[in-house]
């Protein structure tokens, strides 16, 4: 019986030892089961995504509508953030265990294979061709610690307006324009102050759509920043207490002293410095602001150079203005900019980020190199030769004087005839007759005009305004009578950004030239302004009636060459539809017809992936 009680209980100890072992299995293997898997499985047992997908359709929704993937991520929420999921393959695109794939070859169009990967019934194809074939847009970024993959159908964004469109008020969404800093402006000039574009030619040259668009901005950023920070470093007057006490370092056989000026009913520094000694220099020391600012006057030829510690091992840069014609130049770490004989009482302001970084890409191509110098601190101001200076300030920004020397110098260039000739040679595409220099744009008329009105509605002075009157009479002239208009099928007055022959009918150039003539007709008035508005007038009937000709159902085209020389459609990239969709969406507070309105959201639904229906 002791033996078998002894047997008994063997047998029961082996039972419950085996028991507890698959008990302890069972639960392992459940545990790394729900580690492996954070996602719910289908009865395929392929992750479901359907959490994931509710989230990025809600961040979605959350974003600007038409922004690109990475304006929706940041304009998330920060609740949305911490909560965001992993996505499937966990960090740093590890891949998540009992993920199994296969590679698998796909014949495109029956012309070509790439290189697949099957999951199940799921094929999956490498973005890089998916970018290229589809023309979308995505990248992979970091998302609260996690990779994820963002993705776009479009590049562009149409900006929200702030207010109803007004002739004094913000050019569109100009604010965020920095022309200055395109790759295609060689430089600003030193005499005329303007930007001198290398668009179709190395040489440079003053275009008149750049230099509108160049003041406009400035107007536009005026109105939508705070104030400027300035600090003023040289009055000449020891009672002004608003700026710094003038150091001024005069080498021997040099002099600075301070004289009346009648003409300016103050005093001013009079500097006599040879053009061969060191310079009489004006401590500056200022590493939080890159504007500068001062009253000029030469009696004989000389200079003021300013002297940059830059981030460049914290090496010295002088950027030179000089009285000479000389557009700019680059050498040992020294950056010169003519800037005429300023024999007369002249303001001078500069941007030393962009003249710097203008001198160090200085290249004979098209595009300013890239450099990644910029200036770290304006060490000092450097005169040399017999002259006045005053009213020497380093600010925030300037946008007013950039704005100023725009409209000063559209009233100074323009011709006879009323136009900004264009003094380059252009060929719009296959089929088209050059331009040879000299030609005029409905674009550079429109947005002149823009320009003009709104220094006259600032200062009340009529040179302005008699200028964009003036301006009006390229409207009313043929391509071919040296004019911007075209007529469509006999029947629509169109304002030709490209007087070319044949007509070709751009959409932006024609809607900017239509926004100059609102803004004189409205500021103008009835009588002034009757020929604008009847320009106008035509313009809008025309735009009314040929917006469908321009609608592909998925995108806009940027010209009617496809009507007019048989050929493909251009389709409009990106930014360009944006701008028609901008352009609309201004139209459509001083025009209350609905197919602009109808239009603007329907273009704008476009950027999402929207297409029309089809039969």
């Amino acid at each position: 019986m002791r033996c078998l009680a002894a047997r008994v209980n063997y047998k029961t100890l082996i039972v419950i030892c085996v028991l507890f072992t698959l008990v302890t299995l069972l639960l392992w293997n459940r545990c790394s089961s729900d580690r492996a898997a954070p996602f719910p499985r289908d009865a395929n047992g392929a992750f479901r995504a359907e959490g994931l997908e509710k989230r990025a359709a809600a961040s979605e929704s959350d974003g600007d509508v038409n922004g690109p993937a990475k304006q929706q991520s940041e304009e998330a929420s920060p609740q949305e953030q911490q909560k965001a999921p992993p996505v499937v393959g966990g960090l740093n695109g590890n891949k998540a265990p009992g993920l199994k794939y296969e590679e698998i070859d796909c014949l495109v169009n029956e012309e070509y294979t790439v290189k697949g990967r099957r999951e199940g019934a799921e094929v999956f194809l490498p973005f890089s061709w998916v970018e290229k074939y589809f023309e979308v847009y995505g990248k992979i970024a970091q998302y609260d610690g996690y990779d994820r993959f963002e993705f776009s159908h479009s590049y562009s964004k149409v900006y929200a307006q702030r207010a109803p469109y007004h002739p004094d008020g913000v050019f569109m969404s100009f604010e965020g324009y920095n022309v200055e800093v395109r790759d295609r402006v060689k430089c600003i000039s030193g005499v005329e102050g303007v930007p001198l574009s290398t668009q179709w030619g190395p040489q440079g040259y003053f275009y008149p759509i750049q230099i509108a668009q160049y003041g406009l901005s400035h107007y536009s950023k005026n109105l939508t920043e705070k104030p400027p920070h300035v600090e003023v470093y040289e009055t000449a007057e020891e009672r002004d207490q608003g700026s710094r006490p003038g150091e001024w370092t005069v080498p021997k056989g040099c002099s600075i002293t301070t004289v009346p000026d009648k003409s300016r009913f103050t005093n001013v520094k009079q500097f006599a410095v040879p053009e061969n000694s060191e310079g009489a220099s004006l401590q500056l020391g200022n590493s939080r602001d890159f504007i500068i600012s001062f009253d000029l006057k030469f009696v004989t030829n000389g200079s003021v150079s300013v002297v940059l510690e830059t981030t460049e091992k914290n090496q010295l840069f002088t950027v030179h203005y000089v009285t000479s014609s000389q557009l700019i130049a680059f050498k040992d770490k020294s950056i010169t900019y003519g800037i005429g004989p300023r024999t007369s009482w002249s303001t001078l302001t500069r941007d030393l980020v962009t003249d710097l970084r203008k001198g160090v890409g200085l290249s004979n191509t098209k595009a300013v190199k890239q450099t990644k110098i910029m200036p770290k601190r304006v060490v000092r101001l450097v005169a040399k030769g017999k002259g006045f200076i005053d009213n020497v300030t380093i600010s925030t920004t300037a946008h007013m004087a950039a704005f100023f020397a725009a409209s000063d110098w559209l009233v100074r260039n323009q011709d006879e005839k009323g136009g900004w000739p264009i003094m380059v040679t252009r060929k719009l595409g296959e089929g088209f007759k050059s331009l040879d220099p000299g030609w005029y744009s409905a674009m550079a008329q429109g947005q002149a005009i823009s320009t003009l009105v709104r220094a006259y509605l600032l200062t009340k002075d009529h040179a302005f305004l008699s200028s964009a009157l003036r301006a009006t009479a390229p409207y009313k002239l043929l391509s071919e009578q040296h004019g911007v208009k075209a007529v469509f099928m006999n029947r629509h007055d169109w304002y030709e950004e490209y007087p070319t022959s044949p007509s070709s009918f751009v959409l932006n150039g024609f809607m900017y030239s239509l926004i100059g003539l609102y803004d004189l007709k409205e500021t103008a008035g009835e009588k002034l302004g009757r020929e604008a508005k009847l320009l106008y007038d035509r313009g809008m009937e025309s735009l009314k009636a040929m917006l469908p000709l321009y609608d592909t159902g998925s995108g806009t085209i940027y010209d009617l060459r496809h009507f007019v020389l048989g050929s493909s459609p251009n389709l409009a990239r990106w930014d360009y539809h944006t701008t028609h969709i901008n352009q609309l969406q201004l139209i459509s507070t001083i025009d209350e017809s609905s197919v602009f309105k109808e239009f603007f959201k329907r273009w704008k639904s476009y950027l999402k992936g929207s297409r029309a229906k089809h039969n």
